[in-house]
């Protein structure tokens, strides 16, 4: 979110003196539109740096050879399932999958404890999720074909649809309608969740699937661009995303999970220590989300 990442390059410039032009998504297309744009200047590369809000769209430029392998000095401190091996890509500061619930909605002792609630009965017309062909949403359907097969996740989809589920325009759209009670809860991302609890809203944090499947944990991460335009100001910036600084930013301001030990979070924030995490093949996840498109738009509607 260019809220969040806005301020990491001002200060970035201040200190190195390089300036930054950032190119952000919009709402409504997080982190398809900038990466269907880096895929058309393929040949003619325009940009340095792709920071990316998940692990699994840079894959996509891998696959196609846009990426220059670069392991940052800053990599070391994260760990090895964080980060390609050859410097492909390198991820950071995490973002959890979480179901947000209106209290005044959902009874004491009736709250969702899984996504397989947005499918339950009890709850017909009363979940959303965002747009499955953006965003984070995307990966964690991706992350679902990777997990379960096609035929079960296609399964489960078709029950969503079955039982009502909302298909709101984006994260931050799940967390309006449950704060304001159209619906009983939604499943976006901790950020989100987050700015909820700030504005006070009587809503509860769930950190779904503690007892099979895991939560969906997605490190944000950052590639060098093959044959960019500006390859050394792009390792700089790469070595400052990747600092302990950034990072305890990040949980500060966006509350993103720190990767590396040691990094100070506030209270808001929980640490992936003691959280049953979903076991998630990003290469793997990438070729679904490619490999569903076609199938996903049908079942938006498209």
């Amino acid at each position: 979110d260019q809220v969040f990442s806005e301020p990491v390059f001002r200060a970035f410039e201040s200190e190195s003196g390089v300036r930054v032009r950032a190119v952000y998504d919009t709402e409504e297309t997080k982190s398809t539109g900038v990466l269907n744009r880096l895929i058309a200047e393929a040949q003619n590369p325009q940009a340095d740096v792709f920071w990316s809000g998940d692990p699994v769209r840079p894959f996509q430029l891998v696959r196609r050879g846009m990426v220059e392998p670069y392991v940052s000095p800053q990599a070391a401190g994260l760990p090895a399932s964080a980060r390609a091996a050859d410097g492909t890509w390198t991820g950071f500061a995490a973002r959890a999958r979480v179901l947000l619930v209106n209290r005044a909605r959902v009874p004491a002792g009736e709250t969702p404890q899984s996504i397989r609630d947005l499918a339950n009965p009890r709850f017909r017309g009363q979940a959303t999720i965002a747009n499955p062909l953006f965003g984070t949403t995307t990966m964690h359907v991706g992350a679902l074909f990777a997990a379960w097969g096609e035929e079960r996740t296609r399964a489960f989809l078709r029950e969503l649809r079955a039982n009502d589920v909302r298909i709101a325009a984006s994260n931050g759209e799940v967390k309006r309608l449950v704060v304001v009670g159209e619906v009983a809860f939604g499943l976006t991302d901790t950020d989100d969740a987050n700015e909820a609890l700030r504005e006070g809203a009587n809503v509860e944090v769930v950190y779904p699937d503690q007892d099979e499947l895991g939560t969906l944990v997605m490190p944000t991460s950052v590639v060098l661009m093959r044959r960019a335009p500006h390859p050394e100001a792009g390792r700089r910036l790469i070595d400052y995303l990747l600092s302990p600084a950034v990072e305890r930013q990040m949980a500060e301001r966006a509350a993103h999970m720190p990767l590396r030990a040691g990094v100070p979070v506030p209270a808001n924030v929980r640490s992936t220590e003691g959280l049953r995490l979903m076991n998630v093949d990003y290469a793997r996840v990438s070729e679904q989300i490619e490999a569903q498109q076609g199938w996903l738009r049908q079942w938006v509607g498209l």
